[in-house]
């Protein structure tokens, strides 16, 4: 255990990468991914630590900080935003030098969630999964990553994700203006292309260019197409200069992909403004972030689109989830494609026509 700003943690520390997940609320970060070209530490740690904020606020956003599951996804009736999967305390079940398992049994869902970060010799990769069991009924739930590009340049980031179907804006006001909040993007605009996104002055934005729109929080949702026999999984990636952060993921378990923008749009405690440059690649079954009780309503039935999943309380649910970096020249610019290379290697192809081969164990996710 380690105190990592302001929080307990376990560390995991190999020659590929030091993974770092907190005690209270599971959050993963920081990842420090130890590249050919040097060191890689792209998650968010927030502009506070656990001491400087009112401890009355959930743990989520006391602890905030890279990645972290949500079960369910949003808000809830019965206990905290996003669950106590992402807030209550994780037990240490086992560990070893490649390793992390830790569980908890949620007070509000009541199911036993294993989470187990794995680190493969060679790869500069996180597998995560989770495993749930003893869950009932229909549910939704999600990865939250959030990646920190703060330091970089307006637009210095490409931003990039699969092929998706279909794509909008939160339907409502992501950014409350009666609390002196501001998002830029227009509620509820339809686009199927990250490049050409509706924003309320009827101008458009560039999403796949970070950071950008300072001053402003807003929320988008994709819908992934689906996998096939070329195309056995999907992904999202963020470029930073020298570095590729990718993650990957079955699409049957995540189908669709928020991103959350979030560039100094809420001036409220914790936030005071100064959440800048945060990018959140979360992959989820869910209605955008609305919570479980609008996820179960299946407001998106008419598109295709699964906002929950049924759980069988004798049944055990495998999550599993791939979030890794590789080095690239600083010219590759926006990934256009992640494809599997042979059973145990990803190839990453960029606008420029580069394109690197990363060892990734990519059948973690069919297990």
């Amino acid at each position: 255990m380690r105190t990592i700003h302001g929080s307990p943690s376990h560390v995991l520390a190999t020659p590929e990468a030091e993974v770092a997940v907190t005690e209270t609320a599971g959050h993963l970060a920081p990842v420090m991914f130890r590249l050919t070209n040097g060191d890689f530490s792209p998650y968010s740690l927030s502009p506070w630590k656990p001491e400087d904020v009112d401890a009355s606020l959930p743990p989520l956003l006391v602890h905030l900080r890279g990645d972290f599951l949500c079960l369910p996804f949003g808000g809830q009736e019965s206990g905290p935003p996003h669950g106590d999967v992402a807030n209550a305390r994780w037990t240490l079940k086992s560990s070893g030098p490649r390793h992390l398992s830790l569980e908890q049994k949620g007070a509000d869902t009541g199911a036993v969630v294993s989470k187990t970060l794995s680190v493969e010799p060679g790869h500069h990769v996180v597998y995560v999964e989770h495993l749930i069991h003893g869950l009932e009924g229909r549910w939704n739930y999600g990865t939250h990553p959030i990646l920190d590009l703060s330091e970089l340049p307006e637009g210095a980031a490409r931003i990039s994700i699969g092929p998706f179907r279909w794509g909008s804006v939160y339907h409502k006001e992501f950014s409350d203006p009666a609390a002196g909040e501001r998002g830029a993007l227009k509620p509820g605009a339809r686009f199927n292309n990250l490049s050409k996104v509706p924003m309320k002055d009827g101008s458009t934005a560039d999403l796949t260019r970070y950071p950008a729109r300072k001053g402003n929080d807003d929320l988008v949702m994709m819908v992934s197409e689906p996998e096939t026999e070329k195309r056995p999984f999907g992904w999202s990636a963020v470029t930073f200069p020298g570095a590729v952060w990718f993650a990957l993921k079955k699409v049957a378990d995540f189908p669709s992909t928020l991103f959350w923008i979030s560039n100094g749009g809420r001036p409220g405690a914790p936030w005071n403004g100064r959440h800048l440059g945060r990018l959140g690649v979360e992959e989820v079954c869910s209605h955008f972030c609305d919570g479980v009780a609008d996820a179960r309503k299946d407001l998106l039935a008419g598109e295709g689109v699964p906002t929950s999943r049924a759980f069988r309380p004798n049944e055990t649910v495998r999550l599993p989830m791939i979030q890794g970096a590789a080095a690239v020249p600083s010219d590759f610019g926006l990934v256009t494609s992640i494809s599997a290379d042979g059973p145990a290697h990803i190839r990453i192809e960029s606008e420029s026509r580069q394109s690197v081969r990363a060892p990734v164990n990519w059948k973690f996710l069919k297990r």
